[in-house]
């Protein structure tokens, strides 16, 4: 009987280690955020930071310079993005190279850099690597003013990080693929920063919709492909640009390196315009790429490249470039609601610490870059789409020019509309989406949108700046 009661106790305590590590748990309800010291924290830690910025309403003349490096991994390097794809998502060859490339502006007082890369997403590895090799160039930009964004290619470099959900999103760790790609980042950076000469700017936007299509549900996009033009008095002259499709034409079976759509419309801009090409990925959550018929992956995505393409240079001939913008910028690690992965069951989620061991972080980050009128968002989700089309809507309305990003710094898996977080479909499951991959609980939105509105607030909102003369 004494081992039958031994045995009893070993798996009773099995059974109570498993709940307590793996789960299930009963999921909560609210956050109650508002109520949080992390709140309160994130909150004044955005408003401390946002005042290192000189916010001015007549700020001295803008200066800009820009620089790209090639970061292609060497071949057989895993892979960001499938989990689906074989052989340890090691790559077997290079369609097209990959990039990073930077540019960085001066009011003469304040100065911002914005970094565009044909990555998955920009882990806190890589943007802290990055950080520290520019300062030791001496050049003076910090986090609190580098806004890092990805294009999302599931076609980019993998190994990029430690941990089970990196391993399962881009493969076996590789400290050499941070230390490539950072180094890139950096280089872009420095160069960029050395290379400012007085500048003037201006930006546009077009409906591209057909391009685009929400793949979760029946509901909005975010069409808008946003873009500014940058011109230097020497003549030089750079075209960022930014737009929500995942860039997803290729599926898993796709080995070859590729900067995806973005890539071609980068390609195409460039030599129809002669100008450097910079894209910074928008909010890609749901939203999926409708790209032109063609016979081949290969072939749409240079299709797709293209027609976004020419769908800026349509709308380049009007605009109003200004040569006085403020500069502002911040940020900041914020910390994060209860972890709440529901794989299985609407009432039950993953203990946190089993989230924690898969590599659910505990902390995010935000950015926030102000140039006169546009202001930069990045957050750290594979960021919803029709949110973001309701944030920018909201903004335009103060006279705003808002740019969501998403995968900024650090990966906190979805961020989708609060309403969805409860739908179930036919069957009365969750979506993968709100299940599985929002991890922050049902707040989520409502949390990162008063963060957002305070780093809006805190830095000044829409500054008044002067009209260019034609250069």
């Amino acid at each position: 009987m004494k081992w039958l009661k031994r045995i009893l106790i070993v798996l009773v305590a099995l059974v109570a280690l498993f709940l307590v590590v793996i789960g299930p748990w009963p999921v909560y309800k609210d956050s109650n955020f508002a109520k949080s010291g992390y709140y309160k924290q994130a909150m004044a830690d955005i408003e401390r930071n946002a005042a290192l910025s000189d916010i001015s309403a007549n700020p001295m003349p803008l200066k800009a310079g820009w620089a790209a490096r090639d970061m292609t991994p060497p071949v057989g390097t895993p892979m960001g993005g499938y989990g689906a794809r074989p052989d340890g998502k090691k790559s077997k060859g290079i369609r097209d190279r990959l990039h990073a490339k930077a540019i960085v502006f001066s009011d003469g007082k304040d100065i911002v850099a914005l970094v565009g890369s044909d990555m998955l997403l920009v882990p806190p590895n890589i943007a802290e690597m990055t950080c520290k090799q520019v300062a030791l160039a001496g050049v003076p930009l910090t986090a609190n003013n580098i806004l890092f964004t990805a294009s999302h290619t599931h076609c980019g470099p993998g190994g990029f990080g430690p941990g089970v959900a990196a391993k399962v999103s881009a493969g076996t760790y590789d400290p050499k693929v941070p230390e490539l790609v950072s180094k890139a980042f950096a280089e872009a950076i420095i160069e960029a920063h050395n290379t400012m000469k007085p500048a003037k700017l201006a930006a546009g936007s077009a409906d591209a919709p057909e391009y685009i299509r929400n793949r979760t549900r029946n509901a909005d996009t975010d069409p808008l492909l946003q873009f500014m033009v940058v011109e230097k008095e020497d003549g030089g002259r750079c075209i960022v640009s930014r737009f929500s499709a995942h860039p997803t034409n290729f599926g898993s079976r796709m080995v070859d390196f590729s900067a995806e759509y973005p890539g071609e419309l980068q390609k195409a801009l460039e030599e129809q315009t002669g100008a450097t090409a910079i894209y910074l990925g928008g909010a890609v959550g749901s939203m999926g790429p409708r790209a032109p018929e063609a016979p081949t992956a290969d072939e749409k995505i240079v299709l797709m490249g293209q027609a976004l393409a020419q769908r800026v240079i349509e709308n380049m001939g009007a605009l109003e470039f200004r040569d006085t913008l403020d500069i502002a910028s911040v940020g900041v690690p914020v910390g994060m609601p209860g972890m709440q992965m529901r794989p299985l069951s609407p009432k039950w989620r993953i203990s946190p610490i089993g989230a924690k061991l898969f590599g659910v972080p505990s902390e995010g980050w935000i950015q926030g870059v102000r140039i006169g009128d546009i202001q930069f968002l990045g957050l750290p989700f594979d960021f919803s789409g029709e949110v973001a089309k309701v944030w920018r809507e909201e903004q335009a309305k103060n006279g705003l020019n808002l740019w969501v990003h998403g995968f900024c710094v650090t990966y906190c898996g979805y961020l989708s509309p609060d309403r969805y977080y409860y739908e179930l479909d036919d069957k009365g499951a969750l979506d993968y989406e709100t299940g599985l991959m929002s991890w922050f609980g049902p707040n989520a939105e409502a949390y990162f949108k008063a963060l957002s509105d305070q780093v809006i607030a805190k830095l000044g909102g829409a500054a008044k700046t002067n009209v260019a003369a034609a250069l």
